[in-house]
């Protein structure tokens, strides 16, 4: 369980830091929305990774584990890019401050859901 929360912690970190990255690098250029898709899938991997070969320590089919890793994270996607528009849209949160926010409140739902 501690291996798994620290991971989760530390990607909620990676996530956030990425999508701030590509926000000041292409943000003039690129819908804010549209930056989750690259800043989730290097999350995504980061993620997998770290469960795999951290947490879980599994041997199994590597392809097959990615692709429901990316199933499961693929939801919290479009939950957090709701989340984010609400935020961006409602409050006029900037988005990477609306972001982090989002990946947060996503990081403590997933979290409580296996405590």
């Amino acid at each position: 369980m501690v291996r798994y929360l620290i991971v989760g912690g530390w990607n909620t970190v990676f996530g956030a830091a990425v999508y701030a990255l590509l926000y000041n690098g292409f943000g003039q250029h690129v819908h804010y929305l549209l930056l989750l898709i690259p800043a989730n899938i290097l999350a995504i991997t980061n993620a997998f990774l770290g469960y795999r070969y951290i947490v879980f320590r599994s041997r199994g089919r590597m392809l097959q584990e990615y692709l429901r890793c990316n199933v499961v994270y693929g939801g919290m996607m479009l939950f957090n890019a709701l989340l984010l528009y609400l935020l961006v849209t409602l409050l006029s949160l900037a988005p990477p401050i609306a972001n982090a926010t989002s990946c947060v409140r996503c990081a403590i739902a997933m979290a409580s859901s296996i405590v």
